[in-house]
């Protein structure tokens, strides 16, 4: 079977308060690559004629806007991170820019909110592709892979239609 790879890489800064690394409570950053392994959701036979499952520029230019627009250099933040509600009173057009997680922003669970927002945006075009295999980068020596449904692995703070990953735009947050 054929899969699409593409990889994106995005900078970022995050904190973890729930863990056990002290070392993660304060904000820090990140430098990170993004891999998607894309396959067709009847795959067939190659046609003859254009012998694609789907142009590559097609299948990765709204991902790649996503992640260059919206998630490069996005702050993740929990969604009851005191920090949140301290960007919302004082500095509310900045508070657009991070990224919203129902629990800590670990790189496990921006795995899964990636593909499930992947995924929802090829579901959007047709259907045509579905999200294989994600991989993230969080530093040259530690990757997480994971393949299958995200939603099942995703915790769910409210209905699920309310949650920007669910939906095929460009929003990182729903406050």
């Amino acid at each position: 079977m054929f899969e699409l790879v593409f990889t994106r890489r995005f900078s970022m800064a995050h904190r973890l308060l729930a863990g056990e690394s002290e070392r993660c409570a304060l904000p820090h950053g990140h430098n990170e690559y993004v891999r998607v392994s894309l396959r067709a959701t009847q795959p067939g036979a190659l046609d003859g004629r254009t012998n694609m499952v789907l142009p590559f520029q097609r299948a990765k230019s709204v991902w790649h806007q996503f992640i260059d627009n919206h998630v490069d250099h996005a702050l993740q933040l929990a969604q009851d991170d005191p920090l949140l509600g301290w960007f919302m009173q004082h500095e509310p057009q900045r508070a657009r820019r991070i990224l919203v997680t129902p629990g800590d922003p670990t790189t496990e669970l921006l795995a899964c909110l990636l593909m499930a927002k992947l995924n929802a945006f090829l579901a959007a075009d047709g259907g045509v592709l579905t999200c294989a295999i994600i991989e993230i980068d969080e530093t040259p020596t530690n990757t997480i892979r994971y393949s299958g449904d995200p939603l099942a692995m995703l915790p769910q703070p409210r209905p699920a239609g309310q949650c920007w990953w669910r939906r095929a735009d460009m929003t990182i947050t729903d406050t």
